[in-house]
């Protein structure tokens, strides 16, 4: 366990916002150095694969996204602060005072995001949302020039800063980057595991690039792969906290892997979703079930792609999503990982037609 603990706090501290996912690559290629083949699309995804040996076999890809939500630097104030653009869905509440890293020319920059404080805010000011756009990167500059000595450009990439800690219970989890480096790390145990034990399919494991952005390095490596069934790899709003009721997120965290039965972007094949939970209830995994009206995953441009793919997300329940820190749980983790890894080993040619006639 102590092993794994190490892996998740490197996937969850490691730098990559969406368009700049390159440490996030390399950390991929170290964690499965000799299990795969390794291949890339020409948007930058890194496919891990298992071939079959048996003519005929299914092809199967594992999608994960690689990249987490950031910014990006578009202008150098001549004071020296940085105006910058969102990588990905942010909310205005969870941003102000939290520490960021820029990755600049010459190494990286502490910074912190700054607006006008509250002291001299108008009564009426007081009662609104910050704007993004009054927002700023603060690295200690006296001047853009200085800023620019340090290394900063228009268009160098600014990724949320926080060290993985583990709480009081010893499996719960918090740290940035969650969505989806978890989703990462499922694929990586998962393709190890197809390495060991062997596999009646071909077996794709994907990292793929700029899902936050727009699902994009799904469409290119789907594109590339033409799977014929695909597991998506992420995460989902977790409820179970104040605020939150059951019918708008039904997953907590510690209760199970959770199935997505809808989302905004996909209805799953409803013959792999049952064929899911049918293979849990064998193995007694806990599962849950997921529902996001207002998102999507990877799984939205994976099952049009070519004459359509059968294509099930899985999702690692997380509490506060899009944000500086995040909350998971160890046991729907090493449940995702035992689901998935008896699904693949399940998934021959006749399971596979099976499955498409259904």
């Amino acid at each position: 366990m102590k092993e794994k603990l190490a892996w998740l706090k490197r996937y969850s501290e490691t730098c990559g916002v969406s368009g700049f996912e390159g440490r996030m690559k390399d950390l991929m290629l170290e964690r499965l150095e000799g299990m795969a083949e390794v291949s890339y699309d020409k948007l930058g995804s890194v496919v891990f694969t298992k071939a079959a040996q048996v003519e005929g076999a299914p092809k199967v890809m594992l999608a994960s996204h690689m990249d987490e939500i950031g910014f990006m630097v578009k202008h150098i104030t001549k004071e020296g602060f940085l105006k910058f653009t969102c990588l990905g869905g942010w909310w205005e509440q969870v941003m102000l005072s939290q520490r960021v890293t820029v990755h600049g020319k010459k190494g990286d920059l502490v910074g912190v995001i700054g607006s006008k404080p509250p002291h001299i805010l108008s009564p009426e000011e007081r009662t609104k949302m910050m704007p993004k756009k009054e927002m700023y990167v603060d690295i200690g500059a006296e001047s853009e020039e200085m800023a620019r000595e340090m290394g900063v450009f228009e268009g160098c990439p600014v990724t949320p800063y926080a060290e993985m800690a583990v709480m009081g219970d010893g499996k719960t989890l918090l740290g940035k980057a969650w969505d989806n480096r978890i989703g990462c790390a499922v694929m990586a145990d998962v393709m190890e595991n197809v390495h060991k034990e062997g596999s009646p399919n071909t077996v794709y494991g994907v990292a793929t690039v700029q899902e936050e952005v727009g699902l994009r390095g799904a469409q290119t490596s789907a594109t590339m792969l033409n799977p014929d069934i695909a597991f998506v790899l992420d995460t989902c709003v977790a409820g179970g906290t104040p605020g939150v009721s059951d019918d708008i997120a039904p997953a907590k965290i510690g209760k199970g892997i959770a199935i997505t039965i809808f989302d905004a972007s996909m209805i799953p094949n409803t013959a792999l979703r049952d064929f899911a939970f049918e293979t849990a209830k064998e193995l007694g995994i806990p599962t849950q079930i997921s529902i996001s009206e207002g998102g999507g995953t990877d799984g939205g441009k994976i099952h049009m792609s070519g004459a359509g793919v059968l294509t099930l997300t899985f999702s690692v329940p997380t509490r506060y999503i899009h944000s500086h820190q995040s909350v998971i749980h160890m046991d729907d983790y090493l449940g995702a990982v035992k689901l998935i890894t008896a699904m693949v080993q399940k998934l021959d040619a006749a399971k596979y037609q099976e499955l498409l006639k259904a």
